[in-house]
């Protein structure tokens, strides 16, 4: 791995085929996979390296102050729009100031308006060749097809646990803190990398594979459950949050952490039904440090389906579904005997 790429956690493959893309880029690329896995990070240097190869042109670039960089970001914390897009159509028709080529990132892409992608569409069909645009979205999906199809698209996936643990360490953690904050990840480098000095980490899988303990039927004792999720979540959140954010980019932090450790919590627990399921088959259990009693406490048929259940609380939770309302319900459907 080159200096460019120093410090990037995971994405070998990845990172290989972008340094070799440098002097020869290709004039849209699209960078997708889930939230938090790093891929503004790897879009951010891949930016720095189109700009020049010398440690001037890169420090400006991963600072954001080259002349030669636009970063689009949403308008307030919501949406990329009509008149942001507008103005890179604008720009991409002008000669780059200094470098050799002029480039475009868009770190939340999938927040693009139809209508902006509409705009935007001209440009990528008729490039120039001193432009190239870096989008990074979380799938193909966020932008119409006329769109994602003139992009190279490259996917980012999560990361093997054990990579993650080496970088935490080589960080200065523990192996076992290394581990716990890791596990927490779910394979994610951004959001471990976020999470490594936060002590309430340890805590955080606790919390989730209490849960089957403490559900009920009742929609009253679902919906404090998921307050209570969403109170612990709340420190996590903030403290992973970096203080030199203008208040549009904090909540767009926010919400993106948010989701991720959302979705990891749930991923606990599934495993906790799923382990409960294959325990009692005579199959082996993820979690071996769970009382392996209290996984028979519900039926293999009813675990599975609560496995299930919990996966489709992902889906919803994606889509932006109102979160309390998505874990109130899920929480008393799994301590429903039906």
């Amino acid at each position: 791995m080159s200096e460019l790429f120093e410090g990037i956690v995971g994405h070998g493959r990845v990172v290989e085929l972008l340094e070799t893309e440098l002097n020869s880029p290709a004039q849209a690329y699209l960078l997708v996979g889930p939230q938090s896995v790093g891929k503004a990070t790897v879009a951010a240097r891949f930016a720095a390296g189109l700009l020049g190869d010398d440690e001037r042109s890169r420090r400006l670039a991963l600072a954001e102050t080259h002349p030669d960089l636009t970063i689009l970001e949403p308008e307030g914390a919501t949406s990329l729009g009509v008149d942001q897009a507008r103005e890179v159509v604008t720009r991409a028709s002008m000669s780059p100031v200094e470098a050799s080529r002029t480039v475009f990132l868009f770190p939340d892409a999938g927040s693009m308006t139809d209508s902006a992608s509409n705009v935007l569409l001209k440009t990528l069909e008729e490039p120039t060749s001193s432009v190239v645009f870096i989008l990074v979205a979380e799938s193909e999906d966020d932008f119409p097809a006329t769109v994602a199809s003139r992009c190279r698209t490259i996917h980012m996936g999560r990361v093997p646990q054990d990579q993650i643990v080496s970088a935490l360490v080589s960080r200065g953690l523990s192996k076992d803190e290394a581990l716990g904050v890791a596990v927490v990840s779910g394979g994610r480098p951004g959001l471990a990398l976020a999470l490594m000095s936060q002590p309430e980490v340890a805590e955080f899988r606790d919390l989730w594979l209490s849960i089957p303990a403490q559900v009920t039927p009742h929609p009253g004792d679902g919906q404090h459950l998921a307050s209570v999720v969403l109170e612990e979540l709340t420190p996590l959140v903030e403290d992973s949050v970096p203080e030199d954010m203008t208040k549009e980019k904090k909540q767009r932090a926010r919400r993106r952490v948010e989701m991720s450790l959302l979705i990891t919590g749930l991923e606990i627990l599934a495993s906790w039904y799923a382990d409960s399921a294959s325990l009692q088959m005579g199959g082996p259990v993820r979690n071996t440090d769970v009382d392996l009693a209290s996984l028979t406490d519900v039926p293999p048929r009813k675990a599975v389906q609560s496995a299930e259940s919990v996966m489709d609380a992902v889906v919803d939770i994606q889509l932006n579904l109102r979160r309390e309302m998505v874990l109130a319900n899920l929480f008393a459907s799994l301590g429903s005997d039906v």
